[in-house]
């Protein structure tokens, strides 16, 4: 009999009526899939989003960067959530289009039953039967997901870090031990990643089955889910992308700790601003 192994959020999204719920999804995989059944799929997930993050992060600080410079010092730090959201945007869109191939291949093997049971079998089928745009027919839709993630993602968690040290923190980022600072950007990291699963999930259901349908256009898929249809497995997308995020920042912090990367503190007025403002003596 040809069963789905899904990831539990497409569970819910490209069979409903069976899997009804979290621990529906989960039981219902272990018992006809086994273990095996959770971590289909693997190859393609941890090959397409090692590419998607090392682009996302390092595209990120470099557009920051550049973006910072046309600011100037004090635009910088007025408009810093503007600038937060313009250079993930862009570090976005071009870790996207290295995602898309693999974000397929892992789609086509988790929600097409009998299809291929790993990347090797599922590329060279794909690409056979489709050309290459079998593996980019998604990359709209993933932008339309991605983006929107992505600008949630860093906007939410460098404000988060900075109200977090302004607020619940008793002491300066410069007093906190490294260990501490690290508890704050994993505690950020989450919250980010709960307005970031909220944000993305409906351009995600569309994906998800956009590449389960060949043939088939977002908007297609967009009218046969409906307004309520784009929302099934919010809830188990939020504990898997605000576990992720807080992860990723977590991972992302602890490289620039061990290397003694720079780890810029949480952004202060200029001085020059502070005397335009009146603020100083």
């Amino acid at each position: 009999m040809d069963r789905a192994a899904t990831s539990l959020p497409q569970q819910l999204l490209v069979d409903p009526d069976k899997y009804k719920s979290i621990g529906k999804g989960f039981s219902l995989t272990l018992k006809e899939d086994g273990a095996r059944g959770l971590a289909k799929g693997w190859a393609p997930t941890f090959i397409g989003y090692s590419m998607q993050g090392l682009c996302k992060f390092g595209f990120y600080e470099m557009f920051k960067i550049f973006y910072s410079d046309m600011l100037g010092e004090e635009n910088t730090y007025l408009w810093r959530t503007s600038l937060y959201l313009a250079a993930s945007a862009s570090a976005e869109f071009f870790a996207d289009i290295a995602l898309a191939p693999m974000e397929a291949c892992k789609v086509r093997i988790q929600t097409c039953p009998g299809y291929a049971n790993n990347l090797r079998q599922c590329a060279p089928k794909m690409f056979a039967e489709e050309g290459v745009w079998a593996f980019y027919k998604g990359v709209v839709p993933l932008w339309m997901r991605q983006i929107p993630y992505t600008m949630m993602k860093f906007a939410c968690f460098e404000r988060t870090v900075e109200l977090l040290y302004k607020h619940v923190v008793p002491k300066p980022r410069a007093d906190c031990t490294k260990a501490e600072q690290l508890i704050v950007t994993f505690t950020a990291g989450y919250i980010a990643g709960v307005f970031c699963a909220i944000v993305s999930h409906p351009a995600d259901s569309v994906v998800s089955v956009l590449n389960k349908e060949s043939g088939s256009t977002a908007v297609q898929v967009l009218k046969k889910l409906g307004p309520k249809g784009v929302w099934k497995g919010l809830v188990a997308r939020i504990i898997m992308i605000g576990t992720l995020t807080a992860l990723q920042w977590f991972i992302y912090d602890s490289v620039k700790v061990y290397f003694r990367l720079p780890r810029p503190p949480p952004p202060e007025m200029p001085e020059s601003l502070k005397k335009k403002l009146g603020l100083t003596e």
